[in-house]
């Protein structure tokens, strides 16, 4: 049997994007609520931010006139706390003033209570020559009236969340979570707490990767239906997608995939609509399938499935590299590819693949990368070792000192 070609990332991830639309609809959410989710609309200011010239510091506000030369002393005429306003300043006066406050009409600096003296209650001496405009935080310096400030297809961050509260708004227009059916098949597959470890009978292994790809999905935003494991029987596994398709916007297993395996998946999905067996030039995770299964209600469409690796390190970046583009595409984010930072090998690689590997690295106190020992797609220990990975192209050999490209997990898994 003539072995399919291998289909490079850079070739499928465009391939598999192309059928990521944008889910339909909107909701509006809390922007308490929000975290994480996907802006739907952009958002435009409707003030200016701060409102008015404030104080950044607590201390006294002053016309730069009046402190020409260090020590001159001021009539201390009024008290400004954060939330009030003064009244105009005149000559040789002085206001208290303290941290947030609206700067009064004529003074034009803030002097820091540090570099002042309070000579009696109605007095101060200003110890400092004052430039224009100290510790004066002018109006509209964070955001001016009309600005857009956040963008249609941003994930939002807790600091965007703060940031939208800044210029008054309570609720967000958020494009709608995709509803994700996540169920694994074979027989060989036992969940933890079923069967105890010296209960294990031949041949069965605890289901580890629904765990991990169950947490991914909420961390996208998905809303996840865990289906469990369904019996590998070729009318169990039909019910099974039918079922899910009705009311989900993608399926995703994991195992089964794989060109020649004996599985109920392919078959399957192929009968219920269309799929695509690719083989990746990736290692680990070369198996992958991506395909459609109808809805009974063929006017509603077709729900999206995705077919990952078993092995688990395989599951664990094919997941990163595709479905976490294409999730995040569903909901409209425009940029979802993931900074890469240059850091140097602290560790020899001297087997090139003809395949590009994604090895798991950890960052050492000397700024470089160690690499795990076992890189094998079944030793998920390596996943949980490192904090991310090496993306090394296909042909290349790894010396120590050479300059790689480190992919974080900590991004990755945002």
């Amino acid at each position: 049997m003539t072995r399919p070609a291998l289909l490079s990332l850079d070739e499928a991830l465009p391939q598999l994007l192309a059928h990521a639309q944008p889910l339909p609809g909107v909701q509006s959410v809390s922007t308490f609520e929000a975290d994480g989710r996907v802006l739907a609309q952009d958002v435009t200011s409707a003030l200016q931010v701060p409102p008015q010239d404030n104080s950044s510091m607590d201390g006294y506000a002053v016309r730069v006139a009046d402190c020409v030369q260090a020590g001159a002393l001021l009539r201390v005429t009024q008290r400004i706390p954060a939330g009030s306003h003064g009244t105009p300043l005149g000559a040789g006066e002085a206001a208290r003033i303290f941290t947030g406050a609206p700067i009064p009409e004529g003074a034009d600096a803030v002097v820091m209570q540090e570099d002042c003296e309070a000579v009696e209650p109605s007095q101060v001496k200003v110890l400092k020559r004052v430039p224009i405009g100290q510790w004066i935080r002018r109006s509209g310096e964070d955001v001016t009236r009309g600005a857009k400030v956040l963008a249609a297809g941003d994930r939002l961050t807790p600091a965007s969340l703060g940031l939208a509260a800044s210029i008054g708004l309570a609720q967000l227009q958020v494009a709608p979570r995709p509803r994700v059916a996540l169920f694994s098949t074979g027989d060989e597959l036992v969940m933890p707490g079923d069967v105890a470890p010296d209960a294990m009978p031949p041949g069965a292994i605890y289901n580890s990767n629904r765990f991990f790809l169950r947490a991914m999905l909420q961390r996208l935003g998905c809303d996840v239906t865990d289906l469990g494991i369904v019996p590998d029987q070729r009318e169990a596994t039909l019910q099974a997608l039918r079922d899910a398709a009705s009311h989900h916007d993608l399926i995703l297993t994991s195992g089964g995939v794989s060109v020649g395996e004996e599985d109920h998946i392919k078959p399957a999905v192929q009968a219920l609509g269309t799929l695509n067996l690719w083989q990746l030039a990736i290692k680990p995770g070369k198996p992958f399938a991506y395909g459609q299964v109808n809805r009974t209600d063929r006017a509603s469409g077709a729900c999206h499935f995705m077919g990952l690796p078993g092995n688990p390190v395989s599951s664990f970046v094919t997941f990163l590299l595709l479905v976490r583009p294409f999730v995040l595409a569903l909901q409209g984010v425009r940029q979802t590819e993931i900074a890469r930072t240059e850091l140097t090998a602290h560790f020899d690689w001297p087997r090139a693949d003809k395949r590009r590997e994604f090895l798991r690295v950890r960052r050492n106190a000397r700024g470089g990368l160690d690499l795990f020992a076992n890189q094998s797609s079944g030793v998920l220990t390596s996943a949980v070792w490192g904090d991310g990975v090496v993306d090394n192209p296909a042909g290349q050999t790894i010396a120590p000192g050479d300059t790689v490209s480190f992919i974080s997990f900590t991004e990755w898994l945002a």
